[in-house]
């Protein structure tokens, strides 16, 4: 992806745009996915980079949702295993099967969870990941070493899918690229246009970083800005109801020695009835979520210091080693966006996380709720009203059978997985150049070479673009991205052609940025 080239492209306003999208995360670019496999002409704008928000700050998790299923969604979750397979089929590279543990101390949950995930298995049908089976006592200890061994009865094994989310947003982005779409990041919307029948006829947006307005116009305007969804619909209505209601969940990372082994444990039902995971992730511990209720939506939410605690009593329930504050790499929050209670107060976790499509009387189409995992279902289900808005004929949708950009038959292991068939093109830029092979800290395998790449081939503009969404350090481990940061900055500034007042005022921004993923002991 190359932005100056695509900004270019804005400068021709006349060109009518079949869909224009507000909103660069799962929900977006889901829609522009579907769309382009359509035929159809497309454009996105994010406001900062691609997945900034809840779409880079999940479980790490591929899943049709068991607690779901426990609810009796099944629709949902019937919906989210189909899409769960496609997906690992789709994005092998950024995607994977991770056996999960459920450890099991009652006969009652037992005979539960095992028929229960037999459900799910059979749900999942051909695009089943494994079958689940229930496992003794020396099993369960063998595959989770750390787990509290009083009272434990085996466990239940399952079988769920787990993702790089941020990077497969990159990789959703850089497939629409390659298909025609035109994608921008740090280019916020700053009106809707309409036309004579106060119709939404297309949008006024700013390049952030060259600081240029541009006016482009479309056929179909969509609002998948997730959390800030009313913000774009006060732009077309001032006075509308509010509709979204955020919930903050909050994920702590730890050293993996917490849990041990390469299986995922899954705690069913916590102290206030929700699940809690433990998942490997890149070498380190995932732990999470919690739901709690925010007024406010934020780009960057900071995690509340009873929701760590959460985290940090539950997981202590079942773990032989007991987690501490001091022991937490970093921590992260997003904001999930639930549909409004109309009336009374509702628990989060009894709203439905089906998405919902609105049309307003402008014409301007909102898409909101649903998961990361039904993000390709919710773009067909959101350009299927493409016909309503325009009398046009649409083509049937192609999105579940395209492959995401990296996708290809030589996939290497280890970091360079993420990038697909891309790293052997990365691999010999370094080759080439032999000081990109400087790793960016002794301690972790990242290069030289994949700062610049990130900057040439992904659209990385900011340093926490890259330590954070193109590798993950800040979510990985903070202190050691703060320690990182400098050479990245360094890198970036001779790639943007920027000079030593950029590369301090990044320095800046990225350092007040990390502070809100260091826990406060």
């Amino acid at each position: 992806m190359n932005r100056p080239r695509n900004l270019k492209q804005l400068k021709n306003d006349e060109k009518i745009w079949d869909i224009a999208i507000i909103g660069g995360g799962s929900s977006g670019l889901g829609v522009a996915l579907d769309a382009l496999s359509r035929g159809l002409s497309v454009v996105l704008f994010e406001r900062s980079d691609f997945a900034k928000g809840t779409s880079s700050r999940s479980t790490k998790l591929v899943h049709g949702g068991v607690r779901y299923l426990a609810q009796g969604d099944i629709l949902l979750v019937w919906e989210a295993l189909r899409e769960r397979g496609r997906i690992l089929r789709n994005a092998p590279h950024l995607a994977h099967v991770q056996p999960f543990v459920i450890p099991i101390y009652s006969y009652l949950g037992k005979l539960r969870y095992t028929l229960g995930l037999k459900v799910y298995d059979w749900m999942s049908g051909w695009l089943s990941l494994g079958d689940s089976y229930f496992i003794s006592k020396e099993e369960t200890i063998e595959r989770l070493p750390q787990i509290k061994q009083e009272g434990l009865l085996g466990g239940v094994v399952y079988h769920d899918g787990e993702f790089d989310d941020a990077r497969l947003a990159l990789a959703i982005a850089q497939t629409c690229d390659d298909l025609g779409g035109l994608m921008l990041n740090y280019t916020p919307v700053t009106a809707l246009m309409k036309d004579e029948n106060q119709k939404v006829a297309g949008l006024k947006v700013r390049d952030a970083l060259g600081k240029k307005n541009y006016q482009v116009k479309a056929k179909m305007v969509v609002n998948a800005t997730g959390v800030f969804a009313d913000k774009i619909l006060r732009m077309d209505q001032p006075e509308v109801a509010k509709m979204i209601q955020p919930s903050q969940g909050v994920h702590l990372v730890l050293s993996n020695e917490f849990l041990g082994g390469a299986d995922a444990l899954m705690i069913p039902k916590t102290s206030d009835g929700r699940v809690l995971f433990a998942v490997p992730w890149k070498g380190k511990l995932v732990m999470g979520t919690t739901d709690t209720l925010r007024e406010k939506a934020k780009q960057e939410p900071e995690a509340l210091s009873r929701e760590v605690s959460f985290i940090l009593n539950t997981a202590g329930l079942y773990l032989t080693k007991k987690p501490s504050r001091k022991d937490i790499l970093a921590v992260y929050a997003g904001l999930r966006p639930l549909a409004a209670p109309k009336e009374g107060k509702v628990k989060t976790k009894e709203i439905s996380r089906n998405h919902k499509i609105i049309v307003a009387d402008s014409g301007l189409v909102t898409l909101t709720g649903g998961k990361w995992t039904t993000f390709r279902k919710m773009g067909e289900d959101t350009v299927n009203y493409f016909h309503r808005i325009t009398g046009e004929e649409l083509r049937v949708s192609k999105s579940w059978e395209v492959k995401i950009h990296g996708y290809g038959e030589v996939i290497l292991e280890g970091h360079w997985k993420k990038y697909g068939n891309e790293a052997v093109k990365i691999l010999q830029m370094i080759k080439d150049n032999p000081a990109y092979a400087k790793l960016l800290h002794a301690d972790y395998p990242y290069t030289a070479g994949e700062v610049v790449w990130a900057v040439r081939e992904e659209m990385a503009m900011k340093v926490e673009d890259v330590l954070s969404r193109r590798i993950r350090m800040l979510i990985l481990d903070t202190k050691t991205a703060l320690e990182m940061a400098p050479l990245v900055a360094k890198l970036m500034a001779e790639e943007l052609k920027e000079d030593d007042v950029w590369i301090n005022k990044e320095l800046v921004d990225f350092e007040n940025i990390a502070k809100k993923y260091l826990i406060k002991i």
